[in-house]
């Protein structure tokens, strides 16, 4: 049976017919993502708002959490099969002995931007000057914790040195930064570009462009991706490579798709009440995003390098690298969709 899908955009090609529902060994699933309106995560917004997923046969559904770290959970506990997140919480269920493996990467860099409160810190000159100040991060644990705990490592503090707040991804984390509760923050866009323009943000560092990222990290560090457990991979191949199919096709869309476009493909909410922002913020992230999927080789050896400077037990840990990733999945999905 034919599927009519309305499609956001019209750079969308006309959808292929679902593939067999049988053939996919669970084609109903739960995807956990920490901070769904993030451009972070924005190819899993348009597979599913462009009826990526459904052209492969899925009923996915999307369960959105304020961090990369809660969504984690979902699946550790069983109630989501498959996180939409920071491609270094692989490395870090390793060293835990529960496998997980990326298979299609959505960002190329982590976008993620350190910057500090201007009303708070008037003075500032160093980050040495946020030893015992209040950051605010998605999720505590979460890829922008990592990212701070990592950019302050270098400038000689620890962890324990400055405090660490949740503020989410959206609007909760700008309004935190214009009352002045937190000192700094470890962010995304468009919650970034928002606090630019109206001048409540200093930035320190940039990670929104892959060459900035790659100074910062030393080595290509992939941001946002699917991920599962090890096991979940092993038991349904043809349903992750559904999931692959979906977010390279959404992968390539972006990459040619217009700012009116990416508007139409997303939910209002999304857009933080200024549209101009979320276009500003698009255009900026853009370079960020995964043009094809892909995981750079390097990109496990980078991750592991970034954790291991803030983490004793990383450091001293023996992982293999070449098991938290593949791109098996990302080579088919590229293969069958070469235009997207």
């Amino acid at each position: 049976m034919k599927r009519r899908l309305v499609l956001a955009s019209g750079l969308a090609a006309a959808l292929p017919l679902s593939a067999p529902a049988q053939s996919l060994e669970k084609p109903k699933l739960t995807i956990a993502v920490g901070g769904k309106n993030l451009l972070y995560y924005l190819p899993l917004t348009v597979a599913e708002q462009l009826g990526y997923f459904k052209a492969e046969g899925l009923d996915v559904t999307i369960v959105d959490f304020a961090g990369g770290a809660k969504a984690l959970q979902a699946v550790v506990g069983g109630s989501a099969d498959v996180v939409s997140g920071a491609f270094e919480h692989t490395l870090n269920m390793q060293l835990k002995g529960q496998p997980m493996r990326a298979f299609v990467l959505q960002g190329l860099a982590p976008q993620i931007v350190l910057g500090i409160n201007p009303k708070t810190l008037p003075n500032y000159k160093t980050p040495a000057d946020l030893k015992g100040k209040k950051i605010g991060v998605s999720a505590p644990g979460s890829s922008t914790n990592i990212v701070a705990n990592f950019v302050l490592a270098k400038a000689g503090l620890k962890p324990t040195d400055f405090s660490v707040i949740g503020v989410g991804a959206g609007n909760g984390a700008v309004a935190a930064m214009r009352a002045g509760q937190i000192d700094a923050i470890s962010n995304l866009d468009p919650v970034i570009t928002l606090l630019q323009r109206s001048g409540d943000l200093q930035i320190i560092a940039d990670t929104r462009k892959p060459a900035e990222a790659e100074k910062v990290f030393g080595g290509p560090m992939p941001a946002g991706c699917l991920y599962a457990p090890v096991a979940f991979l092993d038991k349904h191949p043809a349903t992750a490579q559904a999931l692959a199919n979906a977010i390279v096709r959404a992968d390539k869309w972006i990459q040619q798709a217009g700012a009116g476009d990416i508007i139409k493909a997303v939910p209002e909410s999304y857009l933080l009440g200024d549209r101009a922002v979320y276009v500003d913020a698009f255009l900026a992230a853009r370079g960020a995003l995964s043009p094809d999927g892909l995981i750079p080789e390097k990109g496990a050896e980078t991750a592991y390098r970034a954790l291991a400077s803030i983490d004793p037990k990383m450091a001293a840990a023996k992982l293999d690298l070449k098991a938290v990733y593949t791109n098996e999945f990302a080579k088919k999905a590229n293969a069958k969709y070469p235009k997207g």
